[in-house]
Protein backbone atom coordinates (compact mmCIF):
# COMPACT_ATOMS: atom_id res chain seq x y z
CA UNK A 1 0.00 0.00 0.00
CA UNK A 2 1.36 3.42 -0.95
CA UNK A 3 1.99 5.93 1.82
CA UNK A 4 -1.22 7.96 1.96
CA UNK A 5 0.46 10.78 3.86
CA UNK A 6 2.75 11.55 0.91
CA UNK A 7 0.30 11.74 -1.97
CA UNK A 8 -3.46 12.42 -1.83
CA UNK A 9 -5.37 11.87 -5.08
CA UNK A 10 -2.21 12.56 -7.05
CA UNK A 11 -1.39 15.71 -5.08
CA UNK A 12 2.14 15.43 -3.70
CA UNK A 13 2.67 16.85 -0.23
CA UNK A 14 5.87 18.58 0.83
CA UNK A 15 8.49 16.74 2.82
CA UNK A 16 7.89 19.08 5.77
CA UNK A 17 4.19 18.14 5.85
CA UNK A 18 5.04 14.45 5.64
CA UNK A 19 7.73 14.65 8.31
CA UNK A 20 5.35 16.46 10.64
CA UNK A 21 2.75 13.70 10.13
CA UNK A 22 5.34 11.04 10.94
CA UNK A 23 6.44 12.98 14.01
CA UNK A 24 2.82 13.19 15.21
CA UNK A 25 2.42 9.42 14.80
CA UNK A 26 5.62 8.74 16.76
CA UNK A 27 4.41 11.04 19.51
CA UNK A 28 1.13 9.12 19.74
CA UNK A 29 2.92 5.78 19.77
CA UNK A 30 5.08 6.95 22.65
CA UNK A 31 2.00 8.16 24.54
CA UNK A 32 -0.57 5.47 23.67
CA UNK A 33 1.43 2.45 22.45
CA UNK A 34 1.47 0.53 19.16
CA UNK A 35 -0.66 -2.62 18.93
CA UNK A 36 -0.25 -3.35 15.22
CA UNK A 37 0.86 -6.93 15.98
CA UNK A 38 -2.07 -7.67 18.30
CA UNK A 39 -4.93 -9.83 16.96
CA UNK A 40 -7.89 -8.67 19.01
CA UNK A 41 -10.73 -11.22 19.29
CA UNK A 42 -14.23 -10.05 18.34
CA UNK A 43 -17.58 -10.59 20.04
CA UNK A 44 -20.92 -9.94 18.32
CA UNK A 45 -24.11 -9.35 20.25
CA UNK A 46 -27.39 -7.51 19.90
CA UNK A 47 -27.32 -3.87 20.98
CA UNK A 48 -29.54 -3.72 24.06
CA UNK A 49 -30.64 -0.13 23.46
CA UNK A 50 -31.37 0.19 19.72
CA UNK A 51 -31.12 -3.45 18.68
CA UNK A 52 -34.88 -3.86 18.40
CA UNK A 53 -35.50 -0.41 16.90
CA UNK A 54 -32.75 -0.45 14.27
CA UNK A 55 -31.61 -4.06 14.08
CA UNK A 56 -28.16 -3.11 15.37
CA UNK A 57 -25.59 -5.73 16.36
CA UNK A 58 -22.56 -4.57 18.36
CA UNK A 59 -19.04 -5.50 17.30
CA UNK A 60 -17.00 -5.66 20.48
CA UNK A 61 -13.22 -5.73 20.06
CA UNK A 62 -12.05 -7.67 23.10
CA UNK A 63 -8.79 -7.68 24.99
CA UNK A 64 -6.11 -10.08 23.83
CA UNK A 65 -6.66 -13.61 25.12
CA UNK A 66 -10.42 -13.38 25.58
CA UNK A 67 -12.70 -15.77 23.72
CA UNK A 68 -14.32 -14.58 20.49
CA UNK A 69 -18.00 -15.33 19.89
CA UNK A 70 -20.65 -14.76 17.26
CA UNK A 71 -20.39 -14.74 13.49
CA UNK A 72 -20.83 -12.07 10.83
CA UNK A 73 -23.47 -12.44 8.15
CA UNK A 74 -21.18 -12.33 5.12
CA UNK A 75 -24.05 -11.90 2.64
CA UNK A 76 -26.30 -9.38 4.40
CA UNK A 77 -24.01 -7.80 6.98
CA UNK A 78 -22.83 -4.18 6.77
CA UNK A 79 -20.35 -2.64 9.21
CA UNK A 80 -21.35 0.84 10.38
CA UNK A 81 -18.05 2.39 11.44
CA UNK A 82 -18.18 5.44 13.66
CA UNK A 83 -16.80 7.28 16.66
CA UNK A 84 -18.44 9.21 19.41
CA UNK A 85 -17.31 12.80 18.88
CA UNK A 86 -20.33 14.86 19.77
CA UNK A 87 -23.62 13.20 18.83
CA UNK A 88 -23.54 13.80 15.08
CA UNK A 89 -21.58 10.77 13.90
CA UNK A 90 -23.65 8.45 16.09
CA UNK A 91 -26.84 9.96 14.65
CA UNK A 92 -25.70 9.50 11.05
CA UNK A 93 -24.71 5.92 11.88
CA UNK A 94 -28.20 5.32 13.22
CA UNK A 95 -29.63 6.62 9.95
CA UNK A 96 -27.47 4.18 7.99
CA UNK A 97 -28.45 1.33 10.32
CA UNK A 98 -32.14 2.22 10.02
CA UNK A 99 -31.97 2.23 6.23
CA UNK A 100 -30.03 -1.04 6.22
CA UNK A 101 -32.58 -2.75 8.44
CA UNK A 102 -35.48 -1.52 6.27
CA UNK A 103 -33.73 -2.99 3.22
CA UNK A 104 -33.15 -6.40 4.79
CA UNK A 105 -29.53 -6.00 5.86
CA UNK A 106 -27.89 -6.49 9.26
CA UNK A 107 -26.04 -3.40 10.56
CA UNK A 108 -22.97 -4.16 12.69
CA UNK A 109 -22.01 -1.25 14.95
CA UNK A 110 -18.28 -0.51 15.31
CA UNK A 111 -17.51 2.50 17.50
CA UNK A 112 -13.74 2.96 17.29
CA UNK A 113 -13.92 5.18 20.37
CA UNK A 114 -15.27 2.38 22.58
CA UNK A 115 -12.37 -0.11 22.70
CA UNK A 116 -10.50 1.40 25.62
CA UNK A 117 -7.67 -1.14 25.68
CA UNK A 118 -6.64 -0.36 22.08
CA UNK A 119 -4.28 2.29 20.76
CA UNK A 120 -7.08 3.23 18.35
CA UNK A 121 -9.47 4.33 21.08
CA UNK A 122 -6.79 6.02 23.13
CA UNK A 123 -5.82 8.22 20.16
CA UNK A 124 -9.44 9.04 19.30
CA UNK A 125 -10.44 9.74 22.91
CA UNK A 126 -7.63 12.25 23.29
CA UNK A 127 -8.80 14.06 20.14
CA UNK A 128 -12.41 13.89 21.28
CA UNK A 129 -11.58 15.47 24.63
CA UNK A 130 -9.81 18.34 22.88
CA UNK A 131 -12.71 18.87 20.45
CA UNK A 132 -15.32 18.89 23.23
CA UNK A 133 -13.26 21.35 25.24
CA UNK A 134 -12.82 23.61 22.22
CA UNK A 135 -16.55 23.54 21.50
CA UNK A 136 -17.43 24.58 25.03
CA UNK A 137 -14.80 27.34 25.18
CA UNK A 138 -15.89 28.69 21.79
CA UNK A 139 -19.42 29.13 23.13
CA UNK A 140 -18.16 31.24 26.02
CA UNK A 141 -15.22 33.16 24.52
CA UNK A 142 -15.71 35.29 21.42
CA UNK A 143 -11.95 35.87 21.20
CA UNK A 144 -11.13 32.14 21.30
CA UNK A 145 -13.85 31.47 18.76
CA UNK A 146 -12.56 34.16 16.38
CA UNK A 147 -8.84 33.46 16.68
CA UNK A 148 -8.75 29.69 17.21
CA UNK A 149 -11.95 27.69 16.81
CA UNK A 150 -13.50 29.18 13.67
CA UNK A 151 -10.20 29.21 11.71
CA UNK A 152 -9.40 25.62 12.76
CA UNK A 153 -12.84 24.24 11.84
CA UNK A 154 -13.09 26.28 8.66
CA UNK A 155 -9.61 26.41 7.13
CA UNK A 156 -7.42 24.15 9.28
CA UNK A 157 -9.45 21.00 8.65
CA UNK A 158 -9.73 22.00 4.98
CA UNK A 159 -6.03 21.52 4.19
CA UNK A 160 -4.42 18.47 2.63
CA UNK A 161 -1.75 18.72 5.31
CA UNK A 162 -4.37 17.90 7.97
CA UNK A 163 -5.34 14.75 6.08
CA UNK A 164 -1.70 13.69 5.92
CA UNK A 165 -1.44 13.71 9.72
CA UNK A 166 -4.75 11.86 10.10
CA UNK A 167 -3.62 9.14 7.71
CA UNK A 168 -0.58 8.44 9.87
CA UNK A 169 -2.77 8.26 12.98
CA UNK A 170 -5.22 5.99 11.15
CA UNK A 171 -2.42 3.46 10.71
CA UNK A 172 -2.54 3.11 14.50
CA UNK A 173 -6.32 2.49 14.39
CA UNK A 174 -6.27 -0.34 11.84
CA UNK A 175 -5.78 -3.26 14.30
CA UNK A 176 -9.42 -3.09 15.50
CA UNK A 177 -10.46 -4.50 12.10
CA UNK A 178 -8.02 -7.44 12.32
CA UNK A 179 -10.69 -10.11 12.81
CA UNK A 180 -13.46 -8.53 10.75
CA UNK A 181 -13.99 -10.37 7.41
CA UNK A 182 -12.33 -8.22 4.78
CA UNK A 183 -15.15 -8.48 2.23
CA UNK A 184 -17.95 -7.16 4.50
CA UNK A 185 -18.79 -3.58 3.45
CA UNK A 186 -17.88 -0.79 5.84
CA UNK A 187 -19.97 2.38 5.86
CA UNK A 188 -18.02 4.93 7.89
CA UNK A 189 -19.76 8.04 9.24
CA UNK A 190 -16.49 9.62 10.32
CA UNK A 191 -13.33 9.59 8.25
CA UNK A 192 -11.17 7.79 10.84
CA UNK A 193 -13.12 4.50 10.69
CA UNK A 194 -12.89 4.75 6.87
CA UNK A 195 -9.14 5.46 6.87
CA UNK A 196 -8.50 2.73 9.45
CA UNK A 197 -10.54 0.24 7.40
CA UNK A 198 -8.49 0.99 4.28
CA UNK A 199 -5.22 0.57 6.19
CA UNK A 200 -6.57 -2.71 7.62
CA UNK A 201 -7.23 -4.10 4.14
CA UNK A 202 -11.02 -3.88 4.14
CA UNK A 203 -12.05 -4.20 0.50
CA UNK A 204 -15.43 -2.39 0.34
CA UNK A 205 -15.42 0.94 2.20
CA UNK A 206 -17.95 3.77 1.83
CA UNK A 207 -16.93 7.04 3.46
CA UNK A 208 -20.20 8.87 4.21
CA UNK A 209 -19.05 12.49 4.50
CA UNK A 210 -21.28 14.53 6.86
CA UNK A 211 -20.36 18.18 6.25
CA UNK A 212 -21.50 20.52 3.50
CA UNK A 213 -18.20 22.44 3.66
CA UNK A 214 -15.55 20.48 1.67
CA UNK A 215 -12.55 19.65 3.87
CA UNK A 216 -9.57 17.40 3.21
CA UNK A 217 -10.11 16.15 6.74
CA UNK A 218 -12.76 13.84 5.22
CA UNK A 219 -10.57 12.17 2.60
CA UNK A 220 -10.05 8.41 2.91
CA UNK A 221 -8.42 7.55 -0.40
CA UNK A 222 -9.27 4.00 -1.39
CA UNK A 223 -12.88 4.35 -0.24
CA UNK A 224 -15.98 5.52 -2.10
CA UNK A 225 -16.78 9.02 -0.82
CA UNK A 226 -20.45 10.05 -0.64
CA UNK A 227 -21.82 13.54 -0.02
CA UNK A 228 -25.24 14.93 0.88
CA UNK A 229 -25.31 17.98 -1.40
CA UNK A 230 -24.30 19.04 -4.91
CA UNK A 231 -22.35 21.94 -3.42
CA UNK A 232 -20.18 19.50 -1.46
CA UNK A 233 -19.75 17.32 -4.55
CA UNK A 234 -18.25 20.14 -6.59
CA UNK A 235 -15.97 21.30 -3.77
CA UNK A 236 -14.63 17.83 -3.08
CA UNK A 237 -14.26 16.95 -6.75
CA UNK A 238 -11.79 19.78 -7.37
CA UNK A 239 -10.26 19.73 -3.85
CA UNK A 240 -11.34 23.35 -3.62
CA UNK A 241 -9.06 25.52 -1.49
CA UNK A 242 -7.34 22.54 0.08
CA UNK A 243 -3.87 23.87 -0.63
CA UNK A 244 -4.33 27.61 -0.63
CA UNK A 245 -4.94 29.01 -4.10
CA UNK A 246 -3.27 26.09 -5.88
CA UNK A 247 -5.24 24.28 -8.57
CA UNK A 248 -5.08 20.64 -7.48
CA UNK A 249 -5.58 17.32 -9.20
CA UNK A 250 -9.29 16.51 -8.91
CA UNK A 251 -10.71 13.46 -7.19
CA UNK A 252 -11.40 10.68 -9.70
CA UNK A 253 -15.07 10.64 -10.66
CA UNK A 254 -15.44 7.03 -9.53
CA UNK A 255 -14.33 7.94 -6.00
CA UNK A 256 -17.10 10.47 -5.28
CA UNK A 257 -20.91 10.30 -5.47
CA UNK A 258 -23.83 12.52 -4.46
CA UNK A 259 -26.49 10.55 -2.56
CA UNK A 260 -28.71 13.06 -0.75
CA UNK A 261 -29.22 13.39 2.99
CA UNK A 262 -28.49 10.52 5.38
CA UNK A 263 -31.87 10.11 7.12
CA UNK A 264 -33.52 7.30 9.10
CA UNK A 265 -36.12 5.16 7.35
CA UNK A 266 -38.63 5.89 10.14
CA UNK A 267 -38.40 9.61 9.47
CA UNK A 268 -38.38 9.47 5.66
CA UNK A 269 -41.29 7.04 5.40
CA UNK A 270 -43.49 9.23 7.62
CA UNK A 271 -42.71 12.66 6.14
CA UNK A 272 -46.13 13.26 4.59
CA UNK A 273 -48.06 12.24 7.71
CA UNK A 274 -45.83 14.18 10.10
CA UNK A 275 -45.90 17.37 8.02
CA UNK A 276 -49.68 17.14 7.66
CA UNK A 277 -49.98 16.82 11.45
CA UNK A 278 -47.83 19.93 11.96
CA UNK A 279 -49.96 22.00 9.62
CA UNK A 280 -53.14 20.69 11.23
CA UNK A 281 -51.96 21.64 14.72
CA UNK A 282 -51.12 25.13 13.48
CA UNK A 283 -54.53 25.58 11.86
CA UNK A 284 -56.30 24.44 15.03
CA UNK A 285 -54.25 26.73 17.27
CA UNK A 286 -52.84 23.89 19.33
CA UNK A 287 -49.68 24.52 21.38
CA UNK A 288 -46.72 24.87 19.04
CA UNK A 289 -44.14 22.22 19.86
CA UNK A 290 -40.46 23.23 19.96
CA UNK A 291 -37.67 20.68 20.38
CA UNK A 292 -34.38 21.85 21.86
CA UNK A 293 -31.51 19.40 21.63
CA UNK A 294 -28.18 19.77 23.39
CA UNK A 295 -25.26 18.46 21.30
CA UNK A 296 -22.72 15.94 22.49
CA UNK A 297 -20.19 18.66 23.30
CA UNK A 298 -22.67 20.21 25.76
CA UNK A 299 -22.24 23.70 24.30
CA UNK A 300 -24.76 26.55 23.88
CA UNK A 301 -26.67 26.13 27.13
CA UNK A 302 -26.95 29.91 27.43
CA UNK A 303 -28.90 30.25 24.17
CA UNK A 304 -31.27 27.48 25.20
CA UNK A 305 -31.87 29.19 28.54
CA UNK A 306 -32.87 32.40 26.74
CA UNK A 307 -35.26 30.49 24.46
CA UNK A 308 -36.91 28.73 27.39
CA UNK A 309 -37.37 32.01 29.25
CA UNK A 310 -38.94 33.51 26.13
CA UNK A 311 -41.34 30.59 25.66
CA UNK A 312 -42.40 29.99 29.27
CA UNK A 313 -45.27 32.54 29.30
CA UNK A 314 -46.68 31.01 26.11
CA UNK A 315 -46.24 27.52 27.56
CA UNK A 316 -48.21 28.49 30.66
CA UNK A 317 -50.98 29.82 28.37
CA UNK A 318 -50.85 26.56 26.35
CA UNK A 319 -49.85 28.43 23.22
CA UNK A 320 -46.54 26.56 23.09
CA UNK A 321 -45.07 23.29 24.33
CA UNK A 322 -41.44 22.35 24.72
CA UNK A 323 -39.26 19.25 24.49
CA UNK A 324 -35.74 19.63 25.92
CA UNK A 325 -33.33 16.75 25.31
CA UNK A 326 -30.12 17.28 27.27
CA UNK A 327 -28.74 13.96 26.03
CA UNK A 328 -26.44 12.46 28.66
CA UNK A 329 -25.73 15.84 30.27
CA UNK A 330 -28.01 15.89 33.33
CA UNK A 331 -25.96 18.76 34.76
CA UNK A 332 -27.28 20.95 31.90
CA UNK A 333 -30.88 20.29 32.97
CA UNK A 334 -30.02 20.95 36.61
CA UNK A 335 -28.40 24.26 35.66
CA UNK A 336 -31.44 25.27 33.61
CA UNK A 337 -33.75 24.58 36.55
CA UNK A 338 -31.62 26.78 38.80
CA UNK A 339 -31.40 29.60 36.27
CA UNK A 340 -35.01 29.78 35.04
CA UNK A 341 -37.76 30.57 37.55
CA UNK A 342 -40.91 28.60 36.86
CA UNK A 343 -39.25 25.92 34.72
CA UNK A 344 -39.45 23.20 37.37
CA UNK A 345 -43.16 23.69 38.01
CA UNK A 346 -43.95 23.61 34.28
CA UNK A 347 -41.83 20.52 33.59
CA UNK A 348 -42.29 16.77 33.43
CA UNK A 349 -39.02 14.86 33.62
CA UNK A 350 -38.43 11.77 31.48
CA UNK A 351 -35.16 10.57 32.96
CA UNK A 352 -33.32 7.34 32.24
CA UNK A 353 -36.41 5.26 31.46
CA UNK A 354 -36.11 4.32 27.79
CA UNK A 355 -39.38 2.43 27.74
CA UNK A 356 -41.36 5.40 29.05
CA UNK A 357 -39.58 7.77 26.67
CA UNK A 358 -40.59 5.62 23.71
CA UNK A 359 -44.20 5.48 24.92
CA UNK A 360 -44.32 9.26 25.29
CA UNK A 361 -42.93 9.77 21.78
CA UNK A 362 -45.47 7.36 20.33
CA UNK A 363 -48.41 8.96 22.16
CA UNK A 364 -47.33 12.46 21.11
CA UNK A 365 -47.79 11.58 17.43
CA UNK A 366 -51.57 11.64 17.79
CA UNK A 367 -52.30 12.99 21.27
CA UNK A 368 -52.08 16.43 22.91
CA UNK A 369 -48.85 17.81 24.39
CA UNK A 370 -48.63 20.65 26.89
CA UNK A 371 -45.98 22.03 29.22
CA UNK A 372 -42.26 21.34 29.22
CA UNK A 373 -40.86 17.83 28.86
CA UNK A 374 -37.24 17.26 29.84
CA UNK A 375 -35.36 14.20 28.58
CA UNK A 376 -32.12 12.75 29.94
CA UNK A 377 -30.56 9.35 29.29
CA UNK A 378 -27.21 8.23 30.64
CA UNK A 379 -26.74 5.76 27.79
CA UNK A 380 -25.30 7.35 24.63
CA UNK A 381 -27.58 5.45 22.23
CA UNK A 382 -30.72 6.54 24.09
CA UNK A 383 -29.39 10.08 24.54
CA UNK A 384 -28.92 10.49 20.80
CA UNK A 385 -31.91 8.58 19.47
CA UNK A 386 -34.33 10.34 21.84
CA UNK A 387 -34.09 13.41 19.58
CA UNK A 388 -34.91 11.27 16.53
CA UNK A 389 -38.03 9.91 18.23
CA UNK A 390 -39.15 13.38 19.34
CA UNK A 391 -38.56 14.86 15.89
CA UNK A 392 -41.62 13.25 14.39
CA UNK A 393 -44.08 14.91 16.77
CA UNK A 394 -42.36 18.29 17.15
CA UNK A 395 -43.26 21.31 15.03
CA UNK A 396 -39.87 23.05 15.06
CA UNK A 397 -36.45 21.63 15.87
CA UNK A 398 -34.13 24.25 17.40
CA UNK A 399 -30.52 23.26 16.77
CA UNK A 400 -27.10 24.40 15.68
CA UNK A 401 -26.55 23.71 11.95
CA UNK A 402 -24.61 20.46 12.33
CA UNK A 403 -25.77 16.98 11.23
CA UNK A 404 -29.35 17.88 12.17
CA UNK A 405 -29.36 20.55 9.43
CA UNK A 406 -30.14 17.77 6.94
CA UNK A 407 -33.13 16.24 8.75
CA UNK A 408 -36.68 16.49 7.30
CA UNK A 409 -38.26 18.60 10.02
CA UNK A 410 -38.80 22.39 10.18
CA UNK A 411 -35.67 23.83 11.79
CA UNK A 412 -34.64 27.01 13.56
CA UNK A 413 -30.86 27.34 13.44
CA UNK A 414 -29.06 28.92 16.37
CA UNK A 415 -25.42 30.05 16.20
CA UNK A 416 -22.99 27.48 14.85
CA UNK A 417 -20.12 25.82 16.70
CA UNK A 418 -17.29 25.95 14.14
CA UNK A 419 -17.22 27.75 10.80
CA UNK A 420 -17.88 24.64 8.72
CA UNK A 421 -21.39 24.31 10.18
CA UNK A 422 -22.69 27.53 8.58
CA UNK A 423 -22.95 25.73 5.23
CA UNK A 424 -25.47 23.29 6.67
CA UNK A 425 -27.79 26.18 7.50
CA UNK A 426 -27.28 27.77 4.08
CA UNK A 427 -28.17 24.53 2.33
CA UNK A 428 -31.25 23.99 4.51
CA UNK A 429 -32.53 27.53 3.94
CA UNK A 430 -32.04 27.13 0.19
CA UNK A 431 -34.07 23.91 -0.03
CA UNK A 432 -36.70 25.41 2.25
CA UNK A 433 -36.68 23.14 5.30
CA UNK A 434 -34.89 25.45 7.77
CA UNK A 435 -34.19 29.05 8.72
CA UNK A 436 -31.10 31.13 8.20
CA UNK A 437 -28.50 30.76 10.94
CA UNK A 438 -29.45 33.12 13.76
CA UNK A 439 -26.11 34.62 14.73
CA UNK A 440 -27.16 35.79 18.19
CA UNK A 441 -29.86 35.41 20.82
CA UNK A 442 -32.03 38.41 19.77
CA UNK A 443 -32.35 37.08 16.21
CA UNK A 444 -33.11 33.60 17.55
CA UNK A 445 -35.94 34.99 19.67
CA UNK A 446 -37.21 36.99 16.69
CA UNK A 447 -37.50 33.76 14.71
CA UNK A 448 -39.29 32.05 17.60
CA UNK A 449 -41.78 34.92 17.57
CA UNK A 450 -42.38 34.55 13.82
CA UNK A 451 -43.02 30.82 14.15
CA UNK A 452 -45.47 31.48 16.97
CA UNK A 453 -47.44 34.37 15.44
CA UNK A 454 -47.84 33.31 11.80
CA UNK A 455 -48.36 30.24 9.66
CA UNK A 456 -46.09 31.06 6.73
CA UNK A 457 -42.74 29.82 8.03
CA UNK A 458 -43.95 26.50 9.37
CA UNK A 459 -46.34 25.63 6.54
CA UNK A 460 -43.88 26.61 3.81
CA UNK A 461 -41.22 24.41 5.40
CA UNK A 462 -43.62 21.49 5.66
CA UNK A 463 -44.53 21.86 1.97
CA UNK A 464 -40.85 22.08 1.01
CA UNK A 465 -40.03 18.92 2.99
CA UNK A 466 -42.71 16.96 1.12
CA UNK A 467 -41.42 18.24 -2.23
CA UNK A 468 -37.84 17.45 -1.23
CA UNK A 469 -38.86 13.89 -0.45
CA UNK A 470 -40.45 13.57 -3.90
CA UNK A 471 -37.13 14.74 -5.39
CA UNK A 472 -35.20 12.10 -3.43
CA UNK A 473 -33.23 14.61 -1.36
CA UNK A 474 -33.68 12.58 1.85
CA UNK A 475 -32.80 9.19 0.30
CA UNK A 476 -29.07 9.31 1.03
CA UNK A 477 -28.98 6.55 3.65
CA UNK A 478 -30.75 4.09 1.36
CA UNK A 479 -28.38 4.94 -1.49
CA UNK A 480 -25.29 4.53 0.70
CA UNK A 481 -26.45 1.05 1.73
CA UNK A 482 -27.15 0.16 -1.91
CA UNK A 483 -23.66 1.30 -2.92
CA UNK A 484 -22.02 -0.67 -0.12
CA UNK A 485 -23.80 -3.85 -1.14
CA UNK A 486 -22.97 -3.34 -4.84
CA UNK A 487 -19.29 -3.08 -3.90
CA UNK A 488 -19.54 -6.45 -2.14
CA UNK A 489 -21.16 -8.09 -5.15
CA UNK A 490 -18.95 -6.46 -7.80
Amino acid sequence: MKDKSKVIFGNVLTSSVYNKAVKTQKKNIKKFGDDKDVSYPVNIQKNEHIGDLLGVMDVQVLEKGKAASGEFDREKGIIVGNIRMGFGHYRISMAIASAAKSMGYTPYWMDLNSYKHTTCTKVISAQNDLYSLGSRISGKSKLFNKLVWEPMNYEGFRKLSYNAADQKNAELMAPVYANVPKDIPVVATHVWPAQAAIHAGMKNVVNAIPDNWPMALHFAEGSLHTVQTHFAYQGYRICNGMQGKDVLNPMPAEDLLYTGHYIDHELVSNIEADCAARKSRKEKGEPMRFLLTIGGAGAQKEIFAAIIKELLPAIVKKEAALYVNVGDYKNVWDDLLKEIPGLASASTEHFDDWGKTQKFCEAALTGPVTGVHGFYHANIFEAVYCTNLLMRSCDVLVTKPSELAFYPVPKLFIKRVGGHEQWGAIHSAEIGDGTLECADTPHTLQMIDLFMKEKTLLCDMCDAIVKNKEAGIYDGAYKVVELANKMRNA
